[in-house]
């Protein structure tokens, strides 16, 4: 029996290690004792140094497709749907996708940075060395705080860009906050809702496990970490994708069933 080729043993090994990597992290979600201050200490960094980034660029997005989406609508004499199309694009996937990525751009790097420079530098072995359990401390507070965060981001998001589309729908006819809010929210789902909820928690989840592991095991020097940084971010990105096709296509089989 021919053996495998080189390159293949070591995705199929590198695989592994990912795999030994996440159910690690899982296993420290439940695993006392929990690193409270440091978990704490992790959210903030995660959330309320997001905060200024998020809004700003939700708000944009709002009023963009605000403005994109008129000129379709009112030719076919819809221009009162426009709020609950604007409502439904942003809760189902505006909103998370503009937050994830956002997120993966400036915490997946930081994260991997940070991490990376920790092991470069040697200061993880000696973590380990004095008998302080790194994988928990530097790891696992960061995956719980990505995690726990992205969906209040998410919910942060998508209430700037309604705001955002808001706006420039009474700049345009006058339009009431109150008419918009109806009209907005009558055509949110609880299915819409819940699964953006969802696809947060795995795009926080995605964007904790691959900005950790890039760093936790970054090699090489400074160079090692600026290439664990870059990985992080490319490789956060791709996931977010990935898993927004998959939930995608699990939420529509549950609208047709």
């Amino acid at each position: 029996m021919a053996e495998l080729p080189v390159s293949m043993k070591k995705i199929l090994l590198q695989a592994a290690d990912v795999a030994k990597f996440v159910g690690k992290t899982l296993s420290y979600f439940v695993k006392p004792p929990f690193e409270v201050k440091e978990i704490l200490k992790q959210c903030f960094a995660v959330g309320y140094r997001s905060l200024f980034l998020i809004g700003f660029t939700s708000f944009i997005a709002g009023v963009v497709f605000t403005r994109q989406s008129r000129p379709s609508l009112a030719s076919f004499g819809a221009e009162s749907w426009l709020p609950s199309l604007v409502s439904q694009a942003v809760v189902r996937a505006l909103g998370p996708l503009i937050t994830a990525l956002i997120c993966a751009g400036k915490l997946g790097s930081n994260i991997s940075a940070e991490l990376g420079s920790m092991r470069v530098s040697e200061q993880i072995d000696a973590m380990e060395v004095s008998g302080v359990r790194p994988f928990s401390y530097l790891v696992s507070s960061r995956v719980i705080a990505t995690t726990v965060m992205l969906p209040i981001l998410v919910i942060y998001a998508d209430l700037i860009a309604l705001f955002g589309s808001y706006v420039t729908v009474n700049s345009i006819n006058g339009s009431s906050l109150s008419l918009f809010i109806n009209e907005a929210l009558g055509s949110i789902t609880y299915l819409d809702i819940f699964s953006s909820i969802i696809k947060a928690i795995l795009f926080g989840y995605a964007i904790g496990v691959i900005g950790c592991y890039t760093g936790y095991y970054a090699t090489g020097g400074t160079m090692g970490v600026g290439k664990a940084a870059n990985s992080a971010v490319v490789t956060s990105m791709l996931s977010i994708f990935i898993i927004e096709l998959i939930v995608l296509q699990f939420v529509t089989f549950l609208r047709q069933g």
